[in-house]
């Protein structure tokens, strides 16, 4: 899945965290009353849906995770220059994010153990604060690296560029098809290991699953020999 500016280790994290997006979003749209805290764009049409009365969708709920994921992504954008002066590592900034968002997923995982439910009441917008201020970090300093076709938490354009470029005769994929296919299947399995493990046990699980692959993933980029590159 290599190319030849971007490490291997860094783009297995940048799939890794895309599992992850699936796996929180499924927990969230199922728990949380059909939210999302990654993908602002269902977002978007869920607040919609909400502002036209649909049932089972709410405008407070969806406004605080659109709010707290711009607040988030400032945030990130504030710090990125500042975290990357001195060293100039894009990966050394990626591992500042993962930490902050390894952190406050499980935080979310620990109110959503220690509550009856996170899908009323104070609980349902903590953990929503929580994690939309998390992707909204995590998206802000993905933009930052530039990886084509790994923003971790959107599909749209990589479906796109699969098909178009299937359609052109004798067009060269190699890495960027086989990228685009990983990050896909990888927000596809999120997505099932976060519904299914939701629907039979809870929020909780699933959260902590989250946090502690964005964990490994952060430990293994950083021991990867290589991984610190100059930022472009």
């Amino acid at each position: 899945m290599a190319d030849k500016k971007t490490p291997t280790p860094l783009l297995l994290t940048l799939v890794a965290l895309t599992m992850v997006s699936g796996l929180v979003d499924a927990v969230c749209y199922l728990g949380l009353g059909r939210v999302f805290t990654a993908n602002m764009t269902g977002n978007v049409v869920v607040l919609a849906f909400a502002a036209a009365g649909a049932p089972g969708f709410s405008v407070t709920a969806t406004l605080t995770s659109l709010a707290l994921f711009l607040v988030g992504a400032f945030c990130a954008g504030w710090a990125a220059p500042r975290l990357t002066k001195s060293n100039g590592s894009r990966s050394r900034l990626l591992l500042v994010a993962m930490a902050t968002e390894a952190c406050l997923v499980g935080a979310a995982a620990l109110i959503a153990f220690l509550q009856a439910s996170v899908g009323t009441g104070w609980p349902r917008y903590v953990v929503i604060t929580l994690l939309a201020f998390a992707m909204g970090v995590r998206n802000a300093t993905v933009r930052r690296l530039a990886v084509p076709d790994m923003t971790t938490t959107v599909l749209t354009m990589t479906l796109t560029g699969l098909a178009a470029d299937a359609a052109v005769p004798g067009k060269e994929h190699g890495a960027a098809a086989y990228r685009r296919a990983a990050a896909v299947v990888a927000m596809l399995i999120g997505a099932i290991i976060g519904a299914t493990t939701y629907l039979h046990v809870g929020a909780a699980l699933p959260l902590l699953i989250a946090a502690l692959v964005v964990t490994a993933a952060g430990i293994a980029l950083r021991l990867s020999p290589g991984s610190m590159t100059p930022e472009h």
